[in-house]
């Protein structure tokens, strides 16, 4: 193989570049010298490119040297690293090669911001959701044991993720797997800080950091120690427990559930890591790691706000702040109408799981923190949850990213429609959301809402719709209810403001025979491409949807009268509400053309106008389909 570079390493004033390494082979030649110099690169490389891309900073500014210490003890991709949740996996694609592309990530075309196999054979499995990495590990290890394959597994898990349900289901299976090692990446936060018992338990683990380094001491100094040294260590281990319970108290968790534990361990100390993840490979049971790390590791603006540098868009590496303010937005105007509502109802609680900031819910948690509830990276739990306080006459409202609402379907089928609980959804992120890719669209809350009976969705196409749907939902409607609104802000919508409801706005064109229809923001682009089309003589009718679900009587009455029907829909076409307008239509007996734009696939990184403009969502493209259908007029 040939070697790119003339490592010295007892030399440590030789300078050390991270584009002249071939990587990750090179790193197990670095000195712990080298690594740091390295290290220091990397993070350099990380706020770089992601002041200007965006992305997920702090999470990836600590795992550094926790990844560099995988590359040098393991052998990837024959030993398989599973990342949970993968946004912590850019100091892991920055070591596996793609360091120039690195400055492409999270843009179209570019690589990904999650682990991603057809990017790399070192992505063994793409992750974009938490919770998911021991039970996809102890899937792997089956079938490396199954192939008397002898490598390992290793689940590296935040954690914020270990308050998943997901994350213990995968624990409570993982106990017999010799080749498993799961990675506590501990920087004692989530997305916003973590909450409940699993977070104070890891904290009193830390506390006992104390006895961890006696015992690993003491142990090291007998082993050392001619003649009497071993016998005795081996002494001590046989009774190791009983020790440890006098001192600890208690055993931890992942012992009692199979595990052997190591930790903490200081996540950033190389060669601390690099003795116990060795200690680990040799084994034979499963083992429980808990690293220490701090998140935003060597940026003080992250690791001042780590919350706020979780996923961050552009920002001015000097000063650390946004280009761009979160003020003029969807969420904030969630957010804030919320607070207001519940100041005036005291019936109304807030629901977050572990996105407090990320849905405009920290005005709520300031103002009304009685009500406030942040049950960690729970979704299932927390529409169960809701469910309880609705049952006994709250009114619950679960504000949450539609991406991870695909988590607790069940809970919203069982748990809240067949009793017919009250809990309003707040589902902020609905549609395109753009770079962070396939795991993050939110193109599927509207297939999946409208197949539960009893179910009201409400799909607002500005600020002002967003507060009346709001209002609607919340205090007027029963049962299961949904506002759902984009990333972003509303751009200032053109269309006249005399269209704003909560059902539904019809403009007729007596003289036109085509008929266009959406809901959401994808109405402006309809608006803007109706106008441009009039002025050049071809007529459509507009009808905008507000709630997009029931399928009111009149609305299929207007839309049987005309010739052709374009239905242009932010979401699946599979299940979606163009699906259910067409089959009601159906069986009607309309003989009309009816045609649905909505996607059909996964739909990759890009900016959010270059993805609706490929599904042809934009301005531009309704225009091309006003100008195929209506010539004809």
């Amino acid at each position: 193989m040939e070697v790119k570079y003339n490592f010295d390493q007892n030399n440590e004033k030789q300078e050390l570049r991270l584009e002249d390494l071939q990587l990750p082979q090179d790193l197990k030649r670095l000195s712990y010298y080298q690594c740091r110099k390295i290290a220091k690169q990397i993070r350099t490389l990380m706020v770089r490119v992601i002041s200007r891309n965006g992305g997920h900073l702090a999470s990836n500014l600590g795992a550094v040297e926790l990844t560099m210490a995988l590359h040098r003890v393991f052998e990837s991709p024959q030993d398989k690293f599973i990342w949970d949740v993968g946004h912590q996996c850019y100091p892991h694609k920055i070591l596996t090669g793609r360091w120039k592309e690195f400055q492409t990530i999270r843009k179209e075309n570019g690589i990904s911001g999650f682990p991603k196999p057809e990017e790399s054979e070192h992505d063994i499995f793409i992750s974009g959701h938490s919770s998911t990495s021991i039970s996809l590990a102890c899937g792997i290890a089956e079938s490396m044991r199954i192939k008397e394959d002898p490598h390992h597994v290793i689940a590296i898990i935040g954690d914020g993720a270990m308050t998943g349900g997901l994350a213990f289901e995968g624990l409570n299976n993982a106990g017999k797997k010799k080749n498993l090692i799961v990675i506590l990446n501990d920087n004692n936060m989530s997305i916003s800080g973590n909450v409940g018992s699993v977070s104070r338990y890891l904290r009193s683990i830390r506390e006992k950091e104390s006895y961890i380094k006696t015992k690993q001491a003491v142990e090291k100094m007998l082993v050392n120690t001619p003649h009497v040294g071993v016998p005795v260590a081996k002494v001590l281990k046989g009774t190791k427990d009983g020790v440890k319970n006098m001192i600890v108290r208690q055993a931890t968790m992942f012992e009692q559930m199979g595990f052997v534990y190591f930790g903490p361990v200081d996540g950033h100390d190389q060669q601390e890591l690099e003795d116990i993840l060795r200690t680990a490979k040799h084994c034979d049971s499963p083992v429980f790691i808990h690293v220490k790390t701090v998140k935003g590791k060597g940026y003080l603006p992250a690791e001042k706000n780590p919350g706020q540098f979780h996923g961050v868009s552009q920002f001015d590496i000097i000063t650390g702040n946004p280009e761009v303010s979160g003020s003029d937005c969807y969420s904030t105007v969630f957010g804030t109408e919320l607070t207001k509502l519940a100041k005036e109802h005291e019936q109304i609680c807030a629901i977050t799981a572990a996105m407090k900031y990320g849905t405009g819910l920290q005005y709520f948690a300031s103002e009304i923190p009685e009500r406030f509830f942040d049950v960690g990276i729970a979704e299932q739990h927390a529409v169960t949850f809701a469910a309880g306080l609705a049952c006994t006459g709250m009114i619950p409202v679960f504000a949450v990213y539609s991406t991870f609402l695909q988590r607790s379907y069940d809970q919203l089928v069982h748990d809240v429609a067949i009793s017919g609980q009250h809990v309003v959804l707040g589902i902020d992120r609905a549609g395109i959301v753009g770079e962070d890719g396939e795991t993050h669209q939110g193109l599927f809350d509207v297939s999946m809402l409208t197949s539960i009976p009893g179910s009201s969705v409400y799909s607002p196409a500005c600020y002002q719709e967003l507060r009346l749907c709001m209002k609607r939902a919340i205090l007027e409607d029963q049962g299961l209810a949904a506002v759902r609104y984009p990333r972003g802000n509303d751009k200032g919508m053109k269309f006249p403001m005399d269209m704003l409801n909560t059902d539904y706005t019809y403009t007729k064109d007596e003289t036109a025979d085509v008929l266009l229809i959406s809901y959401g923001r994808v109405y402006d682009a309809l608006y803007r491409a109706h106008v441009s089309c009039e002025a050049k003589g071809i007529h459509t009718s507009l009808l905008k949807l507000t709630r997009i679900f029931p399928i009111e009587e009149e609305i299929i009455s207007i839309v049987e009268k005309y010739r052709t029907v374009l239905f242009f829909e932010e979401g699946m076409i599979n299940g979606g509400i163009s699906s259910l307008v067409g089959a009601r239509l159906a069986e009607a007996g309309f003989h009309g053309e009816f045609k649905r734009i909505a996607c059909d696939t996964f739909v990759k990184q890009s900016t959010v106008s270059s993805a609706l403009n490929h599904m042809d969502l934009s301005e531009q493209a309704v225009c091309r389909y006003i100008y195929e259908y209506g010539k004809t007029n």
